[in-house]
């Protein structure tokens, strides 16, 4: 492996010369600078960034944890996150906790590790706050993305949740529904909390009384409980529609009911949080409350950027995104009981 020594003594200049040119600092000859540049590249010469890192207290690497990579929602997210971190000057490493603490945990330990500058955070639950507590205890700056964590005060990018929420049911109510099912992330989820909160003022603004029997509870990232669907259809009154609280909850749902030969929309209204990425170009089917995913993940790496130069101590910034409702084929009016 080449060393600035190498580069020196083939530049005939001495190693502090070599240094500075590597970081662009003190006063060197415009020939000389170049001349050492020239001789780095015929050697191909890579600057070890872990020795530069300890000296300048610095990595120019951060970091993003998410939920679920395979959800179009954080895969558009996480690319928003990578151009604002290689615009500022960052490189940017990934990780995946598929809402799972103890993956999240070796995530977290990775993050302490290496060092990295900062982490922009999408918690698996409020049991995360273990893991915020331990990057605070480290001098670890974060931003949390897509989910606050109770009694954790930090820099967050969110989502208005219970909004969307709160149209989409009400959307599904103009339609003529009043059995409407909901289908719902786990309730140590802030966002799942959140578009419950939604989906019950929507009920109660139009008088329609919440029943806990139609309401599912499941992981966002995944549903397979077909059992569960069944004793939800074979209610005495059975739902018209469903309301599913994410994209892959949505995806899934539609698969569970047409294995079970019911249509969509023709005899099961259904209506999601989130699109399906580019899948929504080629059949633009399901009816969504849209997030600016892109944006969550660009606004995220500059408020992180931000804290970083400001330090802890400073006032915290919220940023919330307001969905757009998209009205598709995949909700219709109520079947009508055949006579």
């Amino acid at each position: 492996m080449v060393t600035i020594y190498d580069i020196a003594k083939q530049a005939n200049v001495s190693a502090m010369t070599v240094s500075r040119v590597i970081n662009n600092s003190g006063r060197i000859s415009a020939n000389t600078r170049e001349k050492v540049k020239r001789i780095m590249q015929e050697m191909n010469y890579v600057p070890n960034s872990t020795a530069r890192s300890l000296v300048k207290q610095e990595t120019k690497m951060l970091s993003l944890l998410i939920t679920d990579i395979t959800n179009p929602f954080f895969t558009t997210l996480a690319r928003g996150a990578e151009d604002a971190a290689l615009k500022l000057g960052y490189k940017l490493l990934f990780g995946n906790s598929d809402e799972n603490l103890s993956k999240e945990r070796e995530y977290v330990d990775m993050v302490l590790s290496t060092r990295v500058d900062g982490l922009l955070f999408a918690p698996s639950s409020d049991a995360s706050a273990e893991h915020l507590a331990m990057l605070r205890l480290h001098q670890i700056p974060f931003v949390l993305i897509d989910r606050e964590v109770p009694g954790v005060e930090a820099d967050m990018v969110l989502g208005d949740n219970r909004d969307g929420a709160l149209r989409l049911t009400e959307h599904l109510i103009s339609l003529g529904h009043k059995r409407i099912a909901f289908v719902n992330g786990s309730s140590t989820v802030s966002t799942a909390r959140e578009r419950s909160s939604g989906y019950r003022e929507a009920l109660l603004k139009h008088g329609i009384r919440y029943d806990p029997e139609l309401v599912m509870e499941c992981r966002f990232n995944h549903f397979d409980d077909s059992d569960l669907l069944d004793r939800i259809l074979a209610l005495s009154e059975p739902p018209t529609a469903i309301f599913a609280a994410n994209n892959v909850l949505a995806v899934s749902v539609i698969a569970c009911l047409r294995d079970k030969g019911i249509g969509v929309p023709e005899q099961m209204s259904v209506a999601c949080f989130e699109d399906v990425g580019l899948a929504s170009r080629l059949d633009p089917f399901l009816t969504v409350a849209v997030q600016p995913a892109y944006e969550f993940g660009y606004r995220g790496i500059q408020l992180l950027v931000d804290r970083i130069n400001r330090k802890d101590g400073e006032e915290r910034q919220v940023v919330r995104f307001p969905s757009e409702m998209i009205v598709r084929k995949s909700t219709g009016k109520p079947r009508q009981p055949s006579s």
